[in-house]
């Protein structure tokens, strides 16, 4: 964690997906269900952690080309679940169609967490104005928030469909900060995408916290780095 003194921040950023609600989780949990539910043993698709392990493989490369202005989310829609049954030779249109539909209509109506999050958001609610910021689709973000009831401590919810732009677009926080009459110095962002959340952030001038339970190395300078969203406390 970087050495910075404790600034008098209003108002608290935060990432929606890989950082409070626990996308893996929930990815995982939905693709048991849909492999079951669509026998893709029996059409080639040779295990259920080879399934996870390839759209975690795919999703995480679309993703990455969404933020960064490649490709519309559409793409992901389409291709992602394509892109997976091809690999095990067990792709046809319409089972690639099904699947999707049913993997966005089951994943964000799961609850699961990132650990801690629900008594680090009690304990930043007592002190600050807490909103989300985030790339995901509106109707779909806001599933999550139920499922995970979260909505309750967030003064609002600015996804790139309400903005209007997305992260890593200064816009966006713009747009947050407004609804949040604050100005960028009172506000600092917590997320795990370095492009999108602490890119963006910077893009802003607001300060960051970066979410990195995985510990992965990088070069990039952020004002905090934490594993745990418990070392929140101790931040702010």
């Amino acid at each position: 964690m970087a050495n910075h003194s404790v600034k008098n921040y209003k108002c608290i950023f935060f990432d929606l997906d890989h950082t409070l609600w626990d996308y893996e989780a929930n990815s995982k949990e939905t693709l048991a269900e849909l492999y079951d539910q669509y026998a893709l043993q029996q059409k080639g698709v040779t295990s259920l952690p080879a399934f996870q392990d390839r759209f975690r493989e795919v999703n995480i490369r679309l993703w990455d080309l969404f933020d960064r202005g490649e490709i519309k989310s559409e793409v992901i829609r389409e291709q992602r679940f394509k892109q997976i049954l091809e690999h095990f030779g067990a792709y046809t249109p319409k089972l690639s169609e099904d699947i999707s539909v049913d993997y966005l209509n089951t994943c964000p109506t799961k609850g699961t967490l990132m650990p801690h999050a629900i008594e680090v958001l009690h304990y930043l609610k007592e002190k600050y104005t807490l909103a989300i910021i985030t790339n995901g689709f509106e109707e779909i973000q806001n599933l999550k928030l139920t499922a995970g009831n979260l909505h309750p401590f967030f003064n609002i919810v600015v996804t790139s469909q309400r903005a209007g732009y997305r992260k890593p677009s200064r816009e966006i926080f713009e747009f947050a900060l407004k609804h949040n009459s604050s100005e960028c110095h009172e506000a600092i962002m917590i997320g795990d995408n370095l492009v999108t959340d602490i890119g963006g952030a910077k893009n802003a001038e607001i300060d960051t916290v970066l979410f990195n339970p995985e510990q992965m190395s990088h070069n990039v300078s952020v004002h905090y780095e934490i594993n745990s969203l418990d070392e929140l406390r101790r931040i702010l």
